[in-house]
């Protein structure tokens, strides 16, 4: 039995012993979780630096900081999420105890990517834990140092057997993917995307996929230019671009390009000096392979800004393309770097047009002072988030879902929402022996007078919240005229 195999069957093993479906258990391993982030912080902040040049302080504010809010609130709410949840019910039974009780799915893999290798595989596995369920961890083995503090340190803190932490490369993953696990959450690419969702069809396995895209980002005319193009500037370049929701390109009307590309070079001055090589707080491409990868993207775009590069340092600096054509190579696939090109197009209804033609992105952007232009661009295009006049703060906001639609991904995660992606929503009705009357509607022989009394029972929603206010409106009404009749008949 190989390593994989065996790290799997060993979940399973303790996921059916019982001890994680514990509410008091799933909340210790999240403060043992919390615990690691603390006392690990030097040793996750140096891998990161090693694997894509990032300083503690980007470590902390991208990597490790959602984590702590998220761990917080998981802490603070499982046992509210994992409580059963009441629902409305129908005169046939509302004397009936109805309600969805969330119950663990048993044994989840998660697959991380290397972008933000702590943040996008440590955050499902804090909805596994607090789901209850057993959680095979496979960081990317692009971050070579990172996965490997994982791996020696995770175990230390979490239960080892619950929450196995296994590395490698295609090979592992590809025999991980081999057996039979109970929800796969992958975050990567669509190409990738498409081989797990097809792994996991063999066992019926149900996939949260967080894939991405090319993230359209509109600027319109009727907007402050200096705040958009800084605010655009820093959604982009951050991480060296690669974040899978920093704004893929540039719509605008042709007369704005100069005024954006000089707004935008403003920008990166500002953000990483005018030698951003040197400065502490831009990163660095990943690998080799990616660093000749956009290299490429660019060969058939005219540089605005930046555009120096060194390969032996894997850096590209913040670089903006103007004139972009619809059919240049840097529109053909997700950029996941530091070029943004410019496409001038002649509007907002034209924008849209562009937009619907390729396929539903992770994130869609619009800058405008316009109320109107924002709910057009709206309502008029589908994405898996919609941002208006900022870039990537969607993904802080805990009680938001975050995922996409179509070739960028489906399910969504964050919070409440991985709790019950990891969750099965159990459907429970309780019934009494009793009543039985009730029930002849249902039983043969049909007739249509049973009909209209089922049709009546079925149809008819019984509102407890109404009759409950109701309820309360007559005791206060009770009251209140006892204390009138008191202090004015008797007083």
């Amino acid at each position: 039995m190989s390593r994989e195999e065996t790290a799997v069957a060993k979940a399973r093993l303790a996921f059916e012993t019982g001890r994680s479906k514990c509410v008091d258990y799933r909340i210790h391993q999240l403060k043992n979780l919390q615990r690691f982030l603390t006392e690990c912080r030097q040793e996750i902040c140096l891998a990161i630096k090693k694997d894509l040049n990032k300083s503690e302080v980007v470590c902390e504010l991208f990597e490790t900081l959602g984590l702590e809010e998220e761990l917080g609130l998981a802490i603070h709410r499982v046992k509210d999420w994992a409580a059963p949840r009441p629902v409305e019910k129908n005169l046939m039974t509302m004397a009936d105890t109805v309600y969805v009780k969330a119950e663990p799915l048993g044994v989840v893999l998660i697959i991380g990517a290397w972008n933000y290798p702590w943040a996008v595989t440590l955050q499902p596995l804090i909805g596994a834990i607090a789901a209850g369920n057993a959680a095979v961890v496979k960081p990317s083995e692009v971050c070579v140092h990172t996965a490997k503090v994982m791996e020696d340190l995770l175990p230390l803190y979490l239960d080892k057997d619950l929450y196995p932490v296994v590395t490698g490369g295609v090979s592992e993953t590809q025999t991980l993917l081999q057996q039979k696990f109970d929800h796969i959450f992958y975050t990567g690419n669509s190409a990738v995307g498409k081989l797990i969702m097809a792994a996991a069809a063999k066992h019926l396995t149900p996939v949260t996929l967080e894939l991405g895209g090319k993230s359209p980002c509109y600027i319109d005319s009727k907007c402050n230019l200096a705040v958009a193009c800084r605010r655009v500037a820093w959604g982009k370049f951050t991480n060296c671009g690669q974040t899978c929701i920093a704004p893929d390109y540039v719509l605008c009307e042709p007369g704005m390009q100069k005024d954006i590309i000089q707004e935008i070079r403003k920008a990166i001055e500002e953000f990483y000096t005018d030698d951003p090589k040197t400065c502490p707080d831009y990163g660095r491409i990943i690998n080799q392979r990616h660093f000749k990868r956009i290299m490429n993207l660019m060969e058939d775009s005219t540089v605005a800004v930046g555009g120096d590069n060194d390969g032996d340092d894997c850096f590209i600096a913040p670089t903006v393309l103007r004139d972009v054509k619809p059919d240049a190579k840097v529109m053909q696939e997700e950029i996941f770097g530091p070029l943004l090109p410019i496409l001038p197009i002649g509007g907002l209804d034209e924008a849209i047009r562009f937009i619907n033609k390729g396929e539903k992105p992770l994130a869609l952007y619009v800058f405008s002072d316009d109320t109107k232009v924002i709910k057009k661009m709206r309502d008029e295009t589908s994405s898996g988030g919609l941002l208006a006049n900022d870039c990537l703060v969607h993904y802080s906001v805990s009680s938001l879902p975050f995922g996409g639609v179509g070739n960028s991904g489906m399910g969504c995660y964050h919070g409440k929402h991985t709790f019950d992606q990891l969750s099965h929503l159990r459907g429970c009705l309780i019934k009494r022996l009793r009543m039985e009357a009730v029930n002849k509607m249902r039983y043969p022989p049909h007739t249509e007078k049973k009909l209209g009394w089922a049709r009546f029972f079925i149809l008819k929603k019984f509102n407890f919240r109404f009759f409950g206010k109701l309820l309360l409106v007559s005791v206060l009404a009770l009251f209140f005229a006892f204390f009138i009749q008191r202090c004015f008949f008797h007083g």
